[in-house]
């Protein structure tokens, strides 16, 4: 029952630290080493792990949790980490979050890139990899399953899911996605604002803003729009060019805070960066980093992590993977207490409502998308239906569910 309050009671939870740093660090940890097929497998693992088992956060705060994700520049898988680190940790927690998931790929990124540099090509291991697909396809299914049970309480809800699940599949798409987000916030104000505002009226104060607070978030702001502007302006001046670690952690940084839409908007303007202008690696290279970056259960910008080894080792790759990953990380934490503040306000709850119905559909739409790739047999079927079982019915971990897959997938396809 203690539980239950708590997790009703956003008060208590902005008051404290509902849980260790220790226990962030493991929990994500374990995230990071089962996190295969890109944003929406880790962010149905995370559902899974804080939402359905802990009962840590809940449905509504994760969908949350998506739609700044979405919204905002940066690997959006790790933006969400952050965001529940946040929410169970403050700032300290959606660092040692986003550290955590992605230590896993750093390390199996060095040791195949270091691999590939001494002994050529990384074989490929179509077979297993041929069985994560569908099992991908039904963890996603359970956590949308989930987060419907919470957003889709009426038809206009329901209505508001599928049409975006159906724009989607059908057109796809990072502006079609932001469209659907703005619009559905559009519809929430129309159909649920005087709701929201006799149920949730705003009250009559607000708690001040400390100095502090002012002074810590205006010296991160600095730091990030000095970031990019180093980028935007400095990216080839010789100042930088004579200091490879800070021109390195300046470049991949300034980048991170341009990359809205997720990390394949990466592809093209890295390669333009660091094959075309800068000539750091060939164009074979820059595809064996891709490579690499996809192979593992992170976000495919640790692809830069492959870049930066390639050049200065493991420093280099250390400070690449810090500056690609850091900048939105903070740009997240700063949107989280952002929407902690103003979230009472009716018009923003009306809002939220009627966005979290068509992230439920756009969640939904994920796991049609990621079928697409897997290969019209039928171990793919016994893979999907097995894996969906046994998350529904019989709650299996998703840390069993993937291994189980691709060893399946060796053994039959």
């Amino acid at each position: 029952m203690q539980r239950a309050s708590e997790q009703e009671s956003p008060d208590s939870k902005n008051q404290e630290q509902r849980v260790s740093l220790l226990f962030l660090a493991l929990a994500f940890l374990k995230v990071g080493l089962t996190a295969w097929g890109g944003f929406m497998a880790l962010v149905s693992i995370v559902q899974g792990l804080l939402v359905e088992r802990r009962r840590l956060l809940t449905a509504e705060e994760m969908l949350d949790g998506i739609s700044l994700g979405q919204l905002l520049p940066g690997p959006m898988a790790v933006n969400v980490v952050s965001y529940a680190g946040y929410r169970l940790g403050r700032g300290a927690g959606a660092l040692v979050s986003a550290t955590a998931v992605l230590l896993p790929s750093f390390f199996l990124v060095i040791g195949l890139t270091w691999v590939w540099m001494n002994y050529g090509n990384i074989p490929a291991i179509d077979s297993a990899m041929a069985g994560f697909p569908p099992a991908i396809a039904a963890i996603i299914i359970s956590a949308g399953l989930g987060m419907a049970k919470k957003s889709l309480a009426g038809r206009t809800e329901v209505l508001l899911a599928v049409s975006s699940a159906g724009l989607l599949i059908t057109v796809g798409g990072f502006y079609l996605t932001i469209s659907v987000i703005a619009v559905a916030a559009c519809v929430g104000q129309i159909l649920w604002f005087r709701r929201s505002a006799t149920m949730n009226p705003v009250p009559a104060t607000r708690p001040p803003v400390s100095m502090a607070s002012l002074l810590k978030w205006g010296s991160v702001t600095l730091f990030l729009l000095i970031l990019l502007a180093a980028f935007l302006l400095f990216a080839e001046h010789p100042v930088l060019l004579e200091y490879p670690l800070l021109h390195l952690f300046s470049l991949f940084g300034g980048m991170s805070l341009m990359l809205f839409g997720g990390g394949f908007v990466f592809i093209p303007m890295i390669q333009e960066t660091v094959v075309g202008n800068l000539q750091w690696i060939t164009a074979e290279e820059f595809s064996t980093a891709l490579a690499i970056g996809q192979v593992t259960p992170g976000p495919i910008l640790v692809s830069a992590t492959v870049i930066g080894f390639r050049l200065h080792g493991l420093a280099g790759a250390l400070v690449a993977t810090v500056g690609i990953f850091l900048p939105p990380s903070l740009l997240m934490i700063m949107a989280s207490q952002a929407l902690e503040t103003i979230k009472g306000s009716p018009a923003v709850q009306a809002s939220l409502r009627g966005i979290r119905a068509a992230i439920t559909g756009l969640v939904f739409a994920a796991s049609v998308t990621v079928m697409k790739t897997a290969t019209a047999e039928w171990p793919v079927a016994v893979i999907f239906f097995g894996s969906l079982v046994s998350l529904i019915r019989f709650r299996i971990d998703v840390i069993w569910i993937i291994p189980a897959a691709g060893l399946l997938g060796l053994w039959l396809l």
